[in-house]
This record gives C-alpha cells, structure tokens and sequence, in this order.
C-alpha cells in the first residue's frame, strides 16, 4: 500500500474561531495556510503561513487547492461570507477534496427579547420604518450603502478601521473598535448614542453578542438579518470536532 501523506490544510478564515482553529493547527504541526479575504487593514498575526486576497470565483479556488498540494479544506469565514463558502463547496466537490465548516452557533432570542426577524438587508431597511430614528447599525462596512435609500435615519458604525472614503449614510457616525465587546461596554455605547434601535447580523459567538444582552437589558428593539443560505456541508460547531474529522 502507498504511504498515508500528512494532511495539507487551506484554513479559510477571518473571525475569532479561524484564529483559534489556527492555533491548533499549528500547535499540531498540521501544514496548513491560513487565507485571508482581505478586507481588514490590520489582520491579527497568525502562527501559519498566510494568504490575503480572493481566489478568482469557484475554478480559482480548485486551481489553487491543486496547484498547492491541498487535502482538506477547513471553512471558518464569517457566516455571512456566504459566497465564499458556497465557492469553497463547489470547489471541493469538484476537486474531491473533504470539507468541513467551523461555524458558530445562530443567537436564539430570550423570552424577554425584543427581536424583529429580517431576510436580508432590504427587510432591515423596510423594518426600521419611515420616521427618524437613533439606530445602531452594527453590520461592518461592506453594506452599508443598502441604507443610504433610508437618509432619514442616524446611523452609529462600529468598524474595525477607519473608513477611507466617505460613509455612504449622509447622517452618520463611526466608532472604531475591535471585538470581542464586553456588555458594560455596549451598554455605555448605547446609552451615551440614544439609541433606539439595533440592527445586527445574527452572526452568533461570543465576541459579538455584548450588545444583544446590553439590549434586553435596555429593552430596546433588535432587527436581526437571517443568515444567507449556503450549501450543505459538513458542519463542527468546535475546535476539537475539526481537528478529530481532521485526524479521522
């Protein structure tokens, strides 16, 4: 029988679970590059060698996990990175190559939430209704235009980099910070900002979640966008899951 070769691993990643699952890996000795999308200006030092930038649509990516010797494909972008993640199942179904998704868990509302549930962005514009309101708008930067059709409303960012062009949202202001957020935090941000609504990803994990519970606690409203729909894959809700299917 041929040698069993050491897995090679393309760790898809960009959030905090990517980061820990890094750090297995390479705790591990697992040769593994970590690939970056790209659009954060100052990406956190990661202990494997590192990738920035697109891959050029589904026949990129199966160009590069060829090329690059890849055996497995690990999937931690970010749950709403979903084409991402759809190109990444095309291009292991059509390379033959496993795939596992490292995704957290959605946010599952309290009893006493106030949550309105929304499709896509176009159902959070619709929901935050036509009369002037304070909104925390805590989606990153990528879509924030979808908002510029409603002017009416101030908009309060939280961005991980300075912006360096102008905001799309003609009445809005940007608080830069990088998570995780604690709720003490998030609760002294919105009181400070008035507040009147969120509207949020439902993004799970921790690292976002301060200001969902500073919400309940303030009893303000929540506009949640669904996830978008992705494939069906493989899914581990751990680190330790990954590294077993990994092993398996």
């Amino acid at each position: 029988m041929p040698p069993v070769l050491p897995p090679r691993v393309l760790l898809l990643g960009g959030t905090t679970e990517a980061a820990r699952m890094a750090r297995a890996l390479a705790e591990d000795g697992v040769d593994a590059v970590y690939s970056y999308a790209g659009r954060t200006e100052n990406p956190v030092a990661q202990p494997l060698p590192v990738r920035i930038g697109g891959f050029g649509g589904v026949e990129g990516l199966a160009a590069y996990l060829k090329a690059e010797g890849i055996t497995h494909l690990i999937d931690a972008t970010h749950p709403f990175a979903a084409q991402m993640s759809r190109n990444a199942v095309e291009a292991c179904a059509a390379s033959g190559i496993p795939l596992i998704a490292l995704e957290r868990e959605p946010w599952q509302a309290a009893e006493c939430d106030r949550w309105t549930h929304v499709p896509d962005l176009s159902g959070a514009v619709a929901a935050l209704g036509e009369a002037p309101r304070r909104v925390f708008l805590a989606i990153g930067r990528q879509t924030l235009d979808a908002f510029a059709v409603a002017p009416q409303h101030h908009y309060l960012l939280r961005l991980v980099d300075p912006p360096t062009e102008p905001l799309p949202l003609s009445r809005a202001e940007a608080v830069i910070a990088r998570g995780p957020f604690t709720v003490e935090g998030d609760r002294k941000l919105l009181t400070d900002h008035r507040i009147e609504v969120i509207v949020a990803k439902n993004a799970g994990g921790a690292g976002a979640e301060a200001k969902l519970v500073a919400a309940r606690e303030l009893a303000l409203p929540v506009i949640l966008i669904d996830r978008p729909w992705v494939p069906e894959r493989p899914v581990a809700r751990s680190v330790q899951a990954v590294m077993a299917w990994l092993s398996g």
